[in-house]
């Protein structure tokens, strides 16, 4: 039998990988593969990318260069912008962007074009697992269509296909990709079965669920619990400010109770590839069958107002000074889109500097992690010198909290401060000067 010969080949790790993208999701993957013993080869259109993983030169934090060098000596992985390798590969994870267009409905190019790549090499006992977030029935109405349209082998019986949604969280050390569980449903129970045995292979925990719709919802319905709650302890701290109360102590307070309370903390705005991005997918997809998503959109709709809100209380607290907008100095500290990280998707740092810089301020940033910003509205380049920069500013606003920042240097010299992730905690209380969130 077709699945029995490669369960076979799996089992005893024979089976050669392919990970169809290196980034994010990607790269990580292919290397928890290559640590489990498997050969694999990474597949990347970006030649550039292909190049620095064959020097071992990794692009992405949570990859040392000395893993990916080990594994190169070892023989174990390999790069190449070269689709024609796919004829000799048996398991493939497609990892691709799924981004969304200015129109906020799925561009689904990425997932198409790998999956047409792909389609030409598609043989007997392969195993494809898309990893790509997106709306439910993308599997089976998308990629499964484009996989077959030029051939006559049958899901389920020739070869096998799945989805499991990544849940990579950038930065985190303590749930990687190894030890996160990682659910996976196929289009048909052969295919759960397949995908469930290869990824236990790699992985410290699969959780096989009945269909690849089944894991699609899976993964949004993880980042819609977060994007309604992130917007609403948004929400709540726009109303606390309007009373004149401190919502990071009605927070703090509240999380004292042990039981029926998650705690979320309120920011400039949700950032990340994911929890912006993914719910709009589900709300999407329920328009098509005449379904408003209305805690999606009315979240969607509070985080989207978050940056202008900001840039709000940085002019107001400008004003207190007696000093305009247009024509002060504002240093952000922290444009990454969460804190000791680089990565820079769909951060609400962009939108505020934007903003601001639309009222005329005189805007510069400082980002440990990142040297260098080139947006589609504006080129700047990290201060090198945080103690100069913050004494020049008129108002320092503090968008990412990394924690190489000396935040207590940071309010002894600065005339001003923005505070929209509660960095200076107790300071705050007893300073003038800061303005919270």
């Amino acid at each position: 039998m077709v699945k029995d010969d490669l369960l076979d080949l799996i089992q005893k790790k024979r089976a050669n990988i392919g990970v169809l993208g290196l980034g994010y999701v990607g790269l990580p993957l292919a290397v928890t593969f290559a640590n489990a013993g498997f050969n694999v080869t990474g597949i990347d259109p970006n030649h550039e990318k292909v190049e620095m993983v064959n020097r071992g030169e990794s692009y992405i934090q949570d990859v040392p260069n000395a893993q990916l060098r080990k594994h190169l000596e070892r023989g174990l992985l390999r790069a190449t912008d070269d689709y024609d390798v796919l004829k000799e590969i048996d398991a493939v994870s497609i990892c691709v962007p799924t981004p969304l267009r200015k129109t906020r409905d799925p561009d689904m190019s990425f997932i198409v074009n790998a999956s047409s790549s792909l389609a030409p090499y598609l043989h007997r006992s392969m195993i494809i697992v898309l990893e790509s977030s997106t709306y439910p029935g993308t599997t089976r109405e998308l990629v499964l269509p484009t996989l077959t349209q030029n051939s006559d082998l049958k899901v389920g019986e020739d070869f096998f296909l799945a989805f499991s949604p990544e849940r990579v969280d950038p930065g985190r050390t303590d749930w990687t990709t190894y030890n996160t569980p990682k659910v996976l449903g196929g289009v048909t129970p052969n295919c759960t079965e397949v995908g469930t045995a290869w990824y236990s292979m790699a992985l410290e925990t699969v959780v096989p669920v009945s269909t690849s719709e089944v894991a699609e919802m899976t993964k949004l319905l993880e980042n819609t619990f977060r994007m309604v709650n992130i917007s609403m302890v948004n929400e709540l701290a726009q109303m606390c400010d309007r009373l004149g109360i401190d919502v990071w102590e009605v927070i703090d307070a509240a999380a004292t109770k042990p039981f029926g309370f998650m705690k979320f903390t309120p920011g400039p705005g949700m950032g990340g590839h994911c929890i912006p991005v993914d719910p709009l997918y589900l709300s999407w997809k329920m328009k098509t069958i005449n379904y408003t998503a209305r805690f999606i959109e009315l979240a969607s709709e509070i985080d989207s107002n978050m940056p202008r809100y900001v840039v709000g209380k940085i002019q107001d607290a400008l004003n207190r000074y007696k000093k305009p907008l247009n024509g002060s100095k504002v240093l952000i500290l922290g444009v990454a889109y969460k804190p000791n990280i680089n990565d820079l998707r769909e951060s609400p740092a962009f939108d505020i500097i934007h903003l601001l810089q639309e009222k005329g301020a005189e805007v510069s940033y400082y980002d440990p992690y990142v040297p260098e910003v080139n947006h589609e509205f504006f080129h700047l380049f990290s201060e090198k010198d945080l103690a100069s920069a913050v004494e020049k500013a008129d108002c320092v606003a503090i968008i990412t909290n990394h924690s190489k920042v000396d935040y207590a240097m940071v309010h002894e010299k600065a005339a001003l401060i923005f505070d929209a992730r509660n960095a200076l905690k107790d300071i705050a209380k007893k300073s003038a000067k800061v303005v919270k969130l």
